[in-house]
């Protein structure tokens, strides 16, 4: 049996011309994990396909073809499923997008996986291998990944390492406790935390060597007291880590000086907004913007690096956002700071709010990648939000303004510099990078 996985590509990421560049991105863990998981006695051989770092082979020979899709990938990846189901081959769909659109995504494939995969995916491999392949697989409810603790470590060497800048990536844990309107993982997962055990995270980091790496976790202190487990179990092995959590961190500063021994160098700190109201609206309640520069003060004091994201056309934004976040985010040194446009991806509490306003205005699935306007804000037009938009990420990017952000940080100049001169090319090349007909982009 062959199994072919596939990540397909999307606005965001696709093979020349993507965003990012090889010093901005960490070889992806799903599609490895996945390999990992094929059964052995199925004596399988398994081969990935990454389309955001090079060309697909549209005449690919397979038994069955499994793709992982987000929702701005979904176009991408039906226009796939169509093309290899014609040539006879099975395909399966799984991913965040397919669990949240399961009936749209049924539509499209021979078979379909909600959820986490640990045990349906080698369930489905064993069905298609007897002729009893199902419809649908979905994760079960009181699925654990501390009971899973004997599964095998991902498969990253059937990903080439030149593309990324890293291949040593990993996971301890997934879900996120929160409930932000806009967020995806409390809709499709729940908020359950899911978390692997310390020791199989540390035996994977040794097996690869690691010395830097990235934890693709969307809150790795979710559960403090597993957080400063392993945190202490980093410390011995003397890495630099990176990986995202929320603004709370700064709170537990016993936490945060423990996370700093460990090793870590760079975070990314969802600030979403400079508004209080914007953020109350939003469920996200718990950022305090009237603190964040004490928060980023606090980390910097630490030598972590912060990546700060914020998003524009929430309820309560008004044109004046867009120079006030801007300005903020210089004042505050904020080292990387990144800016989407808040996109109401399917079947969250925000799209189903905005569909009842009647307030979405585009459904192609390709526009749903945090840089198009499909829906009308409330404060502006569509145009003007995606102008708005547009500018800050110019405005923040100038030479004089990553100068000041990056002194005004003063720790790791030479890298934050590079890195900053990277993202400056794409604030200044938005329209290279963003190619799907329509929308607001010219």
């Amino acid at each position: 049996m062959k199994i072919v996985l596939i990540s397909p590509k999307g606005p965001l990421y696709r093979y020349k011309g993507g965003i990012f560049k090889k010093n901005l991105r960490a070889a992806p863990l799903t599609l490895t994990t996945l390999a990992s998981y094929v059964p052995p006695e199925l004596n399988a051989t398994v081969e990935i396909q990454d389309e955001g770092i090079r060309e697909l082979d549209l005449n690919i020979e397979a038994d069955i073809i499994g793709m992982t899709v987000i929702t701005g990938t979904a176009p991408r990846a039906y226009e796939l499923a169509a093309h290899f189901r014609k040539r006879g081959i099975t395909v399966v769909l799984g991913g965040p997008h397919v669990t949240l659109v399961p009936e749209e995504a049924m539509q499209h494939a021979d078979s379909i996986v909600t959820g986490y995969a640990e045990e349906t995916f080698p369930q489905l491999l064993r069905d298609f291998k007897n002729g009893q392949l199902k419809q649908r697989y979905d994760m079960r409810p009181d699925l654990s990944l501390d009971m899973l603790r004997d599964l095998p470590y991902p498969r990253r060497e059937l990903l080439p390492s030149k593309p990324y800048i890293t291949n040593h990536s990993f996971e301890a844990t997934r879900g996120c406790i929160h409930q932000c309107e806009f967020c995806v993982v409390p809709t499709a997962w729940g908020n359950r935390p899911f978390q692997k055990p310390i020791d199989v995270i540390i035996g994977d980091i040794k097996q690869m060597k690691s010395k830097k790496l990235v934890f693709f976790d969307l809150n790795l202190i979710a559960d403090r007291n597993y957080a400063r487990q392993l945190f202490q179990a980093l410390i011995p092995l003397k890495v630099k880590w990176y990986g995202l959590s929320t603004t709370l961190l700064a709170e537990d500063e016993e936490l945060l000086d423990l996370a700093a021994r460990s090793g870590c160098s760079g975070l990314l700190l969802g600030f979403e907004s400079i508004s209080k109201e914007t953020l109350r609206e939003t469920r996200k309640s718990f950022n305090s913007p009237e603190k964040y520069k004490e928060i980023v003060r606090k980390f910097h004091d630490r030598r972590i690096a912060i990546n700060g994201t914020f998003v524009f056309g929430l309820d309560s934004d008004t044109k004046e956002v867009f120079q006030e976040t801007a300005e903020f985010v210089i004042d505050a040194h904020i080292d990387l700071p990144r800016f989407a446009i808040v996109t109401p991806f399917p079947a969250t509490p925000l799209y189903q709010r905005l569909k009842f306003e009647g307030r979405i205005i585009e459904e192609d699935w390709e526009k749903y990648d945090g840089q198009h306007v499909v829906f009308e804000p409330r404060h502006m037009t569509p145009e003007e939000l995606y102008r708005g938009h547009e500018w800050t990420w110019k405005y923040v990017y100038r030479y004089k303004n990553i100068w000041r952000r990056v002194a005004g940080s003063g720790i790791q100049i030479p890298l934050q510099m590079v890195t900053n001169l990277g993202y400056r090319f794409y604030a200044y090349n938005l329209h290279r990078f963003y190619t799907c007909n329509g929308g607001f982009m010219r």
